[in-house]
């Protein structure tokens, strides 16, 4: 197999997020968008990742050096952009630490959504020589580049936006901004590039036309999920690709039995401050009820009830423990964990190094730190228990 190097475009400025921080480095499930990019460079055991970085360059740079940090297997390169004179140019600037060989594979900071099993599928219909482009049919493709076929149904170029003519607009097939070219033709390809068009800016969709001249192969690899495309360019994009990407990590859980009471109303995140990735493990016959919240890495066990609108993050939940109603539990590096059979609020508070055994009660308006409370033990209303070893059977407050 060839290998894999990729380039993240990651040098806009985001104009319509009205933000001070970076497109890139806006949220997405508690990880930055161009986090989500980088882990498909992991899951695609990349050899390297080049990052073309412009606005906002050191804040992305030392972002994208913390979020490889923990053993990704690729080396991370950042090339900057300055000007920024189109797609064709940002890529020209990481010819500099692009190698002779493989493929390269092209993606952007803002596009979090896609899976790593379409980009496989786009290597492989590159398959080693030749240019395979990533495409979608959208019902509104405004704004896009124009996937423009032949007679014979094979791809002759692609058009952008502004330059397309009336019947190119009706086009409904357009190229996503996701590619793998063979790094071979690559150079000499963005070598010939051009400004010469309506933005005055060198496209990187003008290889398509120079494959086809060159008789390199032209493959498009089309997809029906235009999620796994979709930008990032106000926080009304984000926020519906927030809640597309939720939906699907709840249905995951609902195919694998968890009982969810509204999959339009739970989130699973990053923990932001450890970099802890989204994971909730789940026993048989668990119920989540509405608006939770879990974040790094959660394990429910069987018959474990959560109530609506609960917090959990980093903790140990035991078999047929239940944490009522509006509970707040934040193990952060040094976990919480509920035993079985205990119960939890509502309105309680298990912070960082809670350990409750068998059939605890905490009740509402209490908090426990880095306290042990061993079975049976309750503390049923208006306590802090803090750095505390309670016994068997003790009833506090």
């Amino acid at each position: 197999m060839s290998p894999i190097d990729i380039v993240i475009m990651a040098a806009g400025k985001g104009t319509r997020m009205k933000s001070r921080t970076p497109k890139v480095l806006q949220k997405l499930a508690g990880r930055p968008l161009l986090g989500h990019v980088l882990a498909l460079a992991q899951q695609l055991h990349a050899r390297r990742a080049i990052v073309v970085t412009g606005h906002g360059a050191p804040e992305v740079e030392a972002a994208c050096a913390r979020l490889a940090s923990a053993g990704t297997g690729f080396d991370l390169k950042f090339v900057r952009q300055e000007p920024q004179l189109g797609t064709g140019h940002a890529v020209q600037q990481a010819l500099p630490v692009l190698a002779d060989d493989g493929l390269v594979v092209v993606l952007s900071g803002d596009v979090p959504l896609t899976q790593a099993a379409t980009l496989q599928a786009l290597v492989d219909a590159a398959q080693g020589e030749r240019l395979a482009l990533l495409t979608v049919a959208l019902p509104d493709p405004t704004g896009y580049g124009r996937v423009v076929r032949g007679a014979d149904g094979g791809v002759q170029r692609i058009v952008e936006q502004k330059d397309a003519s009336e019947a190119e607009r009706a086009i409904g097939e357009i190229y996503s901004g996701i590619m793998a070219v063979p790094a071979r033709h690559l150079r000499g390809w963005l070598g010939r590039l051009t400004n010469a068009n309506a933005q005055g800016e060198y496209y990187l969709t003008d290889i398509a036309a120079m494959a086809v001249q060159d008789g390199v192969p032209v493959a498009a690899h089309r997809i029906d999920d235009a999620l796994q495309v979709a930008g990032v360019n106000s926080p009304l994009q984000l926020a519906e690709l927030e809640r597309a990407h939720q939906q699907r990590q709840a249905r995951a859980l609902m195919e694998q039995g968890v009982r969810l009471a509204d999959p339009a109303r739970f989130d699973l995140r990053d923990d932001a401050r450890s970099g802890v990735r989204a994971e909730l493990i789940c026993g048989q016959d668990v119920e989540i009820d509405v608006g939770c919240v879990f974040t790094g890495r959660v394990e429910l066990g069987e018959g474990a009830q959560v109530g609506a609108h609960c917090c959990i993050a980093n903790a140990r939940i035991a078999a047929s423990a239940v944490i009522h109603p509006f509970s707040h539990i934040d193990g952060e590096q040094a976990g919480a964990r509920v035993g079985e059979g205990a119960l939890v609020g509502p309105f309680a508070r298990l912070r960082p190094g809670a350990d409750l055994g068998p059939d605890v009660h905490i009740g509402n308006f209490v908090e426990v730190k880095n306290s042990s409370l061993a079975a049976g033990a309750k503390a049923n209303h208006l306590a802090y228990l803090g750095d505390a070893t309670v016994g068997e059977r003790v009833n506090y407050g």
